[in-house]
């Protein structure tokens, strides 16, 4: 502990911290935000002196930024080897490939349980060697409780599967991926699904046209509102090649229902029962389907900015940490976790909702955010937390950031009104920077030019004296 405190109370002699650069202010101007609506601040790591600090201690809506806080608590109170068990149990007597019984998955919050993982699934219960089900499939959800969600209240765009809401058996995020493949042999494309659900027919195909691949979703006129059926009235431009669009469910309270049996029957199975929600058996279950450790679903998380991801880690701190997996757990554990390792000081302003960022109501300053980065930095979870933050110019939601030859390392967020960003850059003279900028602001998306330019200062002029 004495070690921590030498080193978190030594800085370097430094200049007076910058307000904010010319560059930045003037691209604030050119998208009509006010300063007063950006939050910033810019340390060189292993220290706490502001090379840069602009309202750092005001409060603001951090976006998808508040994933930081769940992965690295998630780091810090689950480790990063931390895996999701999903027990089955084949609860009934096996003779000549019939099951005499139920077969029984029990969801713990996995958030990765995607198509690939269900199908194994299902896959190793026919290498049980069970053929028929002479009973029911029961699900269990109850490591998660949850109140009803809304998959349009936030944005209204609720076939968006970002909007898709926390389930302790997140089956696919209750969402179906078309695949359309161009066949211009044939004058067709043909349309694929990731996962068959029971009961809903897939239009198979829609007609070829010449044109350009420009708003190929919109020209495919696709309507997802009946859940029996999706289909496609429009055409597929041939110049699209190959395209896979992911869809949420019109229906999800139904989508772990249609999809586990769905699949059973595509593998050849037969169910006399049918599916069902009920608790699972007290008794050991057959074999458990195991999750990748924490460590490689947080790159998921951070790189690409995965919402419902993110919220079932965050629920699982709930569930792990005091037994239970509700919003209103997971937020004593996040809350408590950061005013214990920070103190309660730093965190006042802090507003912890469901653990994604997808919130009107989270809020965080900017101070704090850099004492997470900088404790990360210090800590045994850097390389871990360091490793899943999108790289600018390379990956994730920073492919497409401003190039420093891969020497900047950001957490994005953004939503209507909101926009981030929060890492670590490395400047030309090889120091490393904590650099954190928010904007809250109905111009906030027009002054992603200000935040790009904030990193472009940390990283060329920054370490100047």
């Amino acid at each position: 502990m004495a070690s921590w405190v030498v080193w978190w109370t030594c800085t370097t002699a430094a200049a007076p911290p910058v307000a904010l650069p010319p560059m930045v202010v003037q691209a604030l101007e050119h998208a009509q935000v006010p300063r007063q609506a950006m939050v910033a601040i810019v340390q060189e790591v292993g220290t706490t002196t502001d090379r840069l600090a602009w309202q750092p201690d005001q409060p603001a809506h951090p976006a998808s930024l508040m994933k930081l806080l769940t992965t690295y608590a998630g780091l810090d109170l689950l480790g990063p080897g931390w895996t999701w068990r999903t027990p089955v149990w084949l609860d009934g007597e096996l003779r000549d490939g019939v099951l005499e019984g139920n077969l029984t998955i029990q969801g713990r919050g996995d958030p990765t349980f995607a198509a690939q993982r269900l199908w194994a699934l299902m896959q190793r219960v026919r290498q049980a060697g069970v053929r028929d089900i002479h009973g029911d499939i029961v699900l269990d959800r109850s490591a998660f409780s949850l109140p009803d969600h809304d998959p349009g209240e936030f944005d209204g765009e609720s076939r968006r599967p970002y909007n898709v809401g926390a389930d302790a058996l997140l089956l696919n995020y209750k969402s179906v991926v078309l695949t359309i493949t161009a066949d211009p042999a044939r004058g067709v494309a043909h349309i694929a699904t990731d996962v068959p659900l029971a009961g809903v027919r897939v239009d198979t195909g829609v007609s070829l046209d010449a044109g350009p691949c420009e708003d190929w979703r919109n020209a495919l006129r696709a309507d997802f509102s009946d859940p029996a059926a999706v289909r496609f009235a429009g055409s597929f431009a041939a110049a699209c090649g190959e395209k896979v669009w992911a869809v949420a469910y019109a229906d999800p309270s139904t989508f772990n229902a249609r999809a586990v049996l769905g699949i059973w029957q595509r593998l050849g199975g037969e169910l006399r029962g049918a599916v069902r929600e009920a608790p699972a058996p007290a008794s050991a279950p057959t074999f458990e389907l195991v999750s990748a450790p924490l460590a490689d679903v947080i790159r998921d998380i951070n790189k690409f900015s995965n919402n419902v991801m993110a919220q079932q880690l965050f629920l699982t701190l709930g569930w792990a940490q005091r037994g239970s997996g509700t919003p209103e757990s997971a937020r004593q554990v996040l809350s408590a976790w950061a005013a214990d390792r920070w103190g309660p000081q730093l965190t006042a302003g802090l507003v912890v909702d469901n653990g994604s960022g997808l919130s009107r109501q989270a809020s965080v300053s900017a101070r704090l955010l850099a004492r997470l980065l900088q404790s990360a930095w210090a800590g045994p979870w850097m390389p871990e937390l360091m490793a899943s933050l999108p790289i600018s110019g390379l990956d994730g939601t920073l492919r497409r950031g401003p190039d420093l030859a891969g020497r900047a390392h950001l957490k994005t967020g953004s939503l209507r009104d909101v926009l981030g960003v929060a890492g670590y850059v490395q400047a030309t003279t090889g120091r490393r920077y904590v650099v954190v900028g928010i904007v809250n602001h109905p111009n906030a998306d027009a002054a992603r030019p200000a935040l790009d330019a904030l990193v472009q200062w940390v990283g060329s002029t920054a370490a100047a004296p």
